[in-house]
Formats: structure tokens, C-alpha cells, sequence
């Protein structure tokens, strides 16, 4: 019994994932608007998975399967290990998640058909975002620091400053880099504003997929 925007205090924004859309190197979709376009012809036939349902990488593509007005076909997996195994076995067309295929990409048994960041990744700069697409989807599920409400804001400052400060080391840039991850620096009051926010718009659209708790 506790309620995400007002039961706590946002200190700061640290970072995100990078969300990516791959398939296997053999399959038929060499972009991804040739795999929406597959799922427009084909209504709930054509199916990706992910790391299981109401996951960040699950209702992305929710939102861009809404946006573009087609009916796709979600397989949830319990994990990163289980949905790599099966969109290389064949199982399934393809995959939504964070950078957990980065590997098989660089060894070429996975294509990456697109990223859902605001604009594209250093590492992989050929690939479109879904924004540039006209998808209109943004998405990285960023993290931060939060305490208990009713924080001393002299003790959230000096929080606040040693993360900030932490964040714009050297070796840590070089660590996000690694995770294929940005910095996602917000302030509490723009992290607060941030959360309030993106709870609204995920509480419609999980609503509306049926997965809201009862």
C-alpha cells in the first residue's frame, strides 16, 4: 500500500537502458518497417517477444503497435537468457529488450531493425530510432535515486550533489558506455516531474492492455 509519486523523494535522475528491436540474421524483415508492414498484412500472426508482460521493452512496442495501427502478437519470456535462446532457435520472429543482444548483433546472428532512445546510439549510429521512423515512441525505462517522503532537503542536496558528481567521473562514463547506457541527468524536481508524468500515460495504456492489478 504505497503510492509511487507520493510516498517518496526524488534525489536524481541517473541513466536508462537502450531498448532495441533485433531479429535473426536470416529473417525475411530487413527493417522494422518491413515487419510492421508484414503485421499489417497479417493481423495477430506476426509475434515478438519480450521479458515478460507490462516490461518497459513489452509496452513500447504496444505503443508503437497502436500508433501504427496493427495487431501484434506479444510472447513473454521469463528473462534476457530465455528470449535470446528462443529468437535463435526459431521460436520466435523477433525480440524487444535492452542490450542483452548486443553480442549476437556484433557477431552477426541478430539484425537490429531499430532503438527507441531519443536519438540514435554511438554504438550501432546506422540504426534508425522509432521516432525517426514516425512511430512516435520514446522509451529507455530511466532510473534514479528516490528516499522516503518528507527527506531533509539539506540531506537530499547533499545527496543529490555527491551522485551528480559521481555521475561526471570519467571510469563511470566509461562503465555506461559498456551497457550501451546514457547519462539521464535530472534534478529531483524535474525527476519528480518526469515520474508524475510517464506514471500517467503507462497507468492508460496498461489499463487498456488489460494488465492493471486487481
Amino acid at each position: 500500500q504505497w503510492d509511487p509519486l507520493k510516498d517518496f523523494t526524488h534525489i536524481i535522475g541517473l541513466s536508462g537502458y537502450t531498448f532495441g528491436f533485433t531479429v535473426r540474421a536470416d529473417s525475411p524483415y530487413k527493417t522494422f518497417n518491413d515487419y510492421i508492414e508484414a503485421a499489417r498484412k497479417n493481423p495477430g500472426k506476426i509475434d515478438y517477444g519480450s521479458t515478460g508482460a507490462g516490461s518497459s521493452p513489452h509496452l513500447l512496442m504496444e505503443e508503437v503497435a497502436i500508433n501504427a495501427k496493427v495487431q501484434l502478437n506479444h510472447v513473454p519470456f521469463k528473462g534476457n537468457a530465455d528470449l535470446q535462446q528462443a529468437l535463435l532457435g526459431g521460436h520466435v520472429m523477433a525480440q524487444s529488450d535492452a542490450t542483452g543482444w548486443d553480442k549476437f548483433v556484433e557477431s552477426g546472428q541478430m539484425r537490429l531493425l531499430v532503438t527507441f532512445g531519443e536519438k540514435r546510439t554511438k554504438r550501432w549510429p546506422n540504426v534508425p530510432t522509432a521516432k525517426e521512423l514516425g512511430y512516435g515512441v520514446v522509451s529507455q525505462s530511466p532510473y534514479g535515486l528516490v528516499g522516503p517522503k518528507g527527506m531533509d532537503p539539506a540531506v537530499v542536496k547533499t545527496l543529490h550533489d555527491a551522485f551528480k558528481k559521481a555521475m561526471d567521473d570519467p571510469k563511470h562514463l566509461e562503465v555506461l558506455e559498456q551497457l550501451n547506457q546514457d547519462l539521464w541527468y535530472r534534478s529531483g524536481e524535474d525527476y519528480a516531474k518526469w515520474a508524475a508524468e510517464t506514471y500517467a500515460k503507462d497507468k492508460v495504456l496498461i489499463e487498456r492492455l488489460g494488465l492493471a492489478a486487481k
